[in-house]
Order: structure tokens, then sequence, then C-alpha cells
């Protein structure tokens, strides 16, 4: 099968979204994340080289990298996007859906105009937001470098609000009725930087009341830098997510002594977890190569929908895209293979637009 044949046979696959079991599953997932909004553009190898950057990489900003937010904001091809890596996975879960108010996300920005376009873009997509905004600082940007006709991007975050979130605002009393309301909670390894205590509270919440508590490796660093705050919370996790750059480098820091991301997956899940009723899933993306499943000792590979060189438009945010699919059927109680499936297609309608973003009108029954 070719790979336009491939794609626009994957594209009359439908999923059901009209199945009665989502009819009263209002706030069923709860996000805590990083809110930022994407400064995207496309630019010259020459521009990471200035900037130090790795074409496919995600790091946080440091002083030499400050200039580059208003060098890419004059650019002609530059592009706003509401983004932050959770709430782009509870945009995607709500997209799939169709039914307003599913998810919550909760996270923090500042006072001004980019909160707004954020609050905008997700209540527009049916997200419940529930923002702690801050007075002392601007909501956080994330500029996305787009190389290589769109194969490659490198995410440098400057989080400033988001920052700043704290645990008090899940201690409001409508915040956590929110919070545990929810069934399934998902929260991406970058909020490891941010606040390590809100997620030991929402996966001890999770933990002793037998909910599915949802993580992300994220990035390289995450593994290597947060390692203490990640292993903390590691225990709790009942589906753990990453690519293969970020398996490796936990395989690196961890210790395993291997370079096989299957083995890799599998030693994962066989790390210590708190709730010994839910065995551990790793799930783990390769870009065009198969998808890694380990599920009880086992290994399962799916292979991805692959797109013709021109249909590639823009790989930010497939990762997040992946998430949101993978979640979409997850609160519907669909088997962890039917979940995957979901999300190789969601990765794959959103690398098909700049950002993370999608349209409205593209419905997908099974």
């Amino acid at each position: 099968m070719s790979n336009n044949e491939h794609t626009d046979s994957a594209k009359r696959i439908k999923l059901d979204i009209s199945a009665p079991e989502i009819v009263e599953r209002e706030g069923i997932l709860f996000g805590m994340g990083n809110p930022l909004l994407d400064i995207c553009a496309n630019t010259g190898e020459d521009f990471l080289q200035k900037y130090g950057l790795d074409p496919n990489n995600a790091i946080l900003a440091e002083e030499k990298h400050q200039p580059m937010y208003k060098e890419m904001a004059k650019m002609v091809n530059v592009e706003y996007i509401a983004g932050g890596a959770t709430q782009n996975s509870m945009r995607v879960a709500q997209w799939i859906l169709q039914k307003p108010k599913c998810t919550t996300f909760m996270g923090s920005v500042g006072k001004d105009e980019f909160s707004e376009t954020l609050e905008k873009k997700a209540t527009e997509g049916g997200v419940v937001v529930r923002y702690q905004k801050q007075n002392d600082h601007p909501t956080g940007t994330c500029a996305v470098v787009v190389t290589k006709n769109g194969k490659c991007r490198s995410l440098v975050a400057n989080l400033a609000a988001a920052n700043n979130f704290s645990k008090s605002h899940l201690e409001i009393p409508e915040n956590r009725a929110l919070m545990e309301k929810a069934k399934f909670y998902y929260i991406s390894g970058f909020f490891l930087t941010v606040s390590p205590e809100s997620i030991l509270m929402v996966g001890q919440h999770a933990c002793e009341n037998d909910k599915l508590f949802s993580m992300n490796l994220s990035a390289p660093f995450l593994s290597e830098f947060f390692k203490e705050p990640m292993m903390q919370a590691f225990p709790y996790i009942d589906i753990l997510f990453g690519n293969e750059t970020e398996a490796a480098k936990f395989s690196e820091v961890q210790g395993f002594g291997t370079t096989d991301i299957k083995e890799i997956a599998r030693k994962t899940a066989a790390l210590p977890k708190k709730n010994s009723n839910r065995e551990r899933f790793v799930v783990f993306t390769q870009g065009a190569d198969n998808v890694i499943l380990a599920k009880g000792g086992k290994i399962t590979e799916f292979p991805v929908i692959k797109l013709s060189e021109e249909k590639l438009i823009d790989t930010n945010g497939a990762g997040d895209s992946f998430v949101g699919g993978f979640l979409s059927q997850l609160v519907q109680e669909k088997s962890i293979e039917a979940c995957i499936k979901c999300g190789i297609w969601a990765a794959t309608e959103i690398i098909q637009r700049p950002g993370c973003s999608f349209s409205l009108d593209v419905c997908y029954h099974e």
C-alpha cells in the first residue's frame, strides 16, 4: 500500500462518539500544566545555530534566548497558537469527544491579552479552564522553531506566570471539587519544574480513590535534572507516555543499561507502583516508526499512518495530540489498543496543520 493509499484508508476509519457512556461524563478528565502561547515560525538552520538550539528538542529559556521571541514576532510567517503541552492534549481530547466540558484544565497565567487568547481558544473548544492568574508575571510563551520543511521543531519555553502555579489553587473548594470529580488525570512532565507538590496531591488522590493517573516524560532534560521530583511522582503513574529520545535519556539516568526502546518500556513499566489494582502501561512514540506499548511484561507494536512528504506541515504538537486522542478513548473505557489507534489518528491529523490546531469539521467515527 502506498503512503497516500494508507493515509486515505485511515481517514475513512471513523470513531464512534455517540456512545451512551460519555453522555454523563462532564468533567471526567482533569489536566494540569503550563498554559503557554506558542509563537511559531519556520526558519532556517542558521536561526537554530544562532541561539544554540537542537532541531528536535524542548528546553526552558535562558537569558541568551530572550531576544529570539522578538525576532520571531517580526517574521512574516509567524503564527500565535494556544499551547502548552497538557492544555493541547485537553483541547484535542475535547475536540474528538465533541461533548462540551468533558475536560478540565488548570495552570497559571498573567492578567494580560495573551491569557485572554488562551482562555478564549480553550473555552471555545469546550474545555473548562480554571487559571490561577498572576498580577506580577506575564503569561508564558513558547518559541516553536520549525525547520526542515516541518519535520523538526525546537521548543523554547519562557514559563513566566506558568512557573508560579501553587498548590493553594487546587485547594480552593470549587477547584478541588473539579479535581475530585474527575476519574482520569493527565499531567505533562514539564509541570515537574513548577509544582511537584501539586502533582503529588493529584496522584495521591487518584491512587486513594482507584482513579487513573497518567504523565509524560515530555523532554530529556526532565529525567536528568528533575529526577528527584519525577521519581517521587512515578509510583502513582498508571500510564506513562514519552518518545524515543526521552525514553533513551530516562534509561540512561535510571541505569537500565540498554538503548533498546522495547526493553526500556518493559523496565519502566516494572518500576515500583503504589496502586496494585492497576498495572502500569508504558506508551512510547517514535515519530514515523511504530508506537511501542509495554503491558503485562509484553511488548506490542502499532504502525503509524504514513504521510506523503507534501502533507506533512508541522510536527509541533504531534505528541500532545497523540495523548489527547488516546485519552479521548480512555475516558470511554475503550481498550488500550483502541486508545493508541485513536492517538495515532489524532497526531496524523495535527501534523498536517500548523501548530496544535485542528479542523472542527473533521469528524472521526469508528
